[in-house]
């Protein structure tokens, strides 16, 4: 069965993030078309990139990077759970995504995004970093609102229309992820030639 995995790209204190992730999580699960799993960076601290080579050329010289990799490795396609901060995606989920590279190829992301504006820049700058990445970045967002679907800025309260807009964001990452499952089951050579 296809594998998803949720990834929740913010490690701050008091963070929203939780919250958002276990309701697409829960939401996702009564599907039955995918299995999906939360990946919380918190248990996943990585340094400041710190490869001395570009994660496209070769394994890494690192063990946390090679834990990464393996737990990023088995999942067919992502939703990422973003904040914006500053207008942009957080620096560590930036970081996370900059560590790897066969990794991501040829999988399907949707974005599930928060914030004042519902997160939407975060979500902008993260479809052209895993577009470069070689992923299939699908158009359905779920974009919510901390002045509007949290109550008191912390307490997720979702509104029956982020639920159609998850499902319709699902279908596609499914659907995606299940029309390039050839091309990540395939021999290739990546473009600097080294085989993935």
């Amino acid at each position: 069965m296809t594998n998803i995995g949720i990834i929740l790209g913010s490690t701050r204190p008091n963070r929203n993030g939780p919250q958002v992730a276990r309701w697409v999580r829960d939401t996702a699960a009564r599907r039955g078309d995918a299995e999906f799993e939360l990946i919380d960076l918190i248990d996943h601290p990585l340094p400041h990139l710190d490869e001395p080579v570009a994660p496209m050329f070769g394994p890494s010289a690192h063990e946390h990077t090679r834990a990464w990799a393996a737990r990023i490795a088995p999942f067919d396609g992502f939703v990422i759970v973003t904040p914006e901060y500053n207008h942009g995606a957080p620096g560590v989920l930036k970081n996370a995504i900059d560590h790897l590279y066969a990794e991501w190829v040829d999988k399907a992301v949707g974005f599930v995004s928060y914030g004042v504006s519902g997160g939407v820049r975060a979500a902008e700058q993260l479809r052209l970093v895993c577009g470069g990445l070689g992923m299939a970045v699908v158009g359905r967002q779920v974009a919510l609102s901390v002045l509007t679907d949290f109550e008191n800025y912390t307490t997720f309260v979702p509104g029956d229309q982020h639920e159609t807009a998850l499902h319709a964001l699902l279908d596609q990452v499914i659907a995606w992820t299940d029309a390039l499952a050839p091309l990540r089951q395939a021999d290739r050579i990546d473009p600097v030639g080294a085989r993935s």
